[in-house]
């Protein structure tokens, strides 16, 4: 059954795309956050340890809120780490566990890139495909991880 949402089909295929990007990077970064969270050590492991589980916890919900939008447009979500590792737009350290405090600081500025990412995505799908609802969503995203940014970066403050 075709979509009639108001959005032509070539425009939902470039929104998938950007969403796909995002599902991306939002993976990688819970992947990261869950690592951190698995392996920090030193005198703050407890409270790092929890505050990092609390943090893969929103950040698996948000993965599941991206893939569900990229269906809800008539697209299929990328599902494999290969699909994930490749369209990503933040970096990884396969095999470097470093200090705690890095590990903060690292979760910051990843959360950090994907403001100023979701920014221009959601510019992108509002002023050139016209897609209220997508750039609303991303906005929403925008605000979650500036809230985690924040809180990352008050944690590492002297």
């Amino acid at each position: 059954m075709a979509l009639s949402i108001g959005i032509s089909e070539s425009n939902r295929d470039s929104i998938v795309k950007i969403l796909n990007a995002v599902l991306a990077d939002e993976y990688v970064l819970y992947t990261k956050t869950r690592n951190y969270h698995w392996n920090v050590v030193g005198p703050q492991f407890n409270d790092l340890h929890k505050f990092f589980e609390g943090q893969y916890e929103a950040l698996n919900e948000v993965v599941d809120d991206v893939a569900e939008r990229a269906r809800s447009l008539g697209g299929k979500a990328f599902g494999t780490l290969a699909e994930f590792s490749q369209h990503t737009r933040l970096k990884e350290q396969p095999g470097k566990q470093p200090p705690a405090l890095t590990m903060v600081a690292n979760l910051q500025s990843d959360h950090e890139a994907m403001v100023r990412t979701l920014r221009a995505d959601l510019a992108t799908v509002m002023e050139k495909h016209n897609d209220a609802g997508t750039s609303d969503f991303l906005t929403g995203l925008m605000e979650k991880h500036e809230k985690m940014a924040w809180m990352l970066r008050s944690f590492n403050e002297k």
